[in-house]
């Protein structure tokens, strides 16, 4: 599975080589960022476009299935539905230094709300 965390570095690189466009920085607790590993391939692929949104558009994604604000400052959404449903939980640190962070990664049954 670690392959896959280097293909998500590499596609983001790929995809976006030259290009100044990242406007929000995001990064990750330690805790979601072992869980990362452990998610199946398309759900990582799923992960990485949402990256790429946040970074681009900032936290707030109603584009995503099952968006929904869980605070004043903290979001998720679905990254793969079915049995088991993903989740993806980030929150935004500072909104002057533009820094969110996601918490937590993985299957519906632990997410954190």
């Amino acid at each position: 599975m670690k392959g896959n965390i280097v293909f998500f570095a590499i596609w983001q690189k790929i995809l976006y080589n030259g290009i100044n466009a990242v406007v929000w920085n995001v990064r990750f607790t330690k805790k979601a960022l072992k869980k990362v590993v452990e998610l199946p391939e398309i759900v990582q692929v799923k992960l990485g476009v949402l990256i790429l949104e946040i970074e681009m558009g900032g936290p707030i994604r109603g584009n995503w299935k099952n968006y929904g604000k869980l605070g004043p400052l903290k979001h998720h959404c679905h990254l793969k539905s079915g049995r088991p449903t993903y989740v993806v939980c980030w929150e935004q640190v500072n909104q002057n230094i533009k820094i969110v962070e996601i918490y937590y990664v993985g299957t519906h049954e632990k997410a954190p709300y």
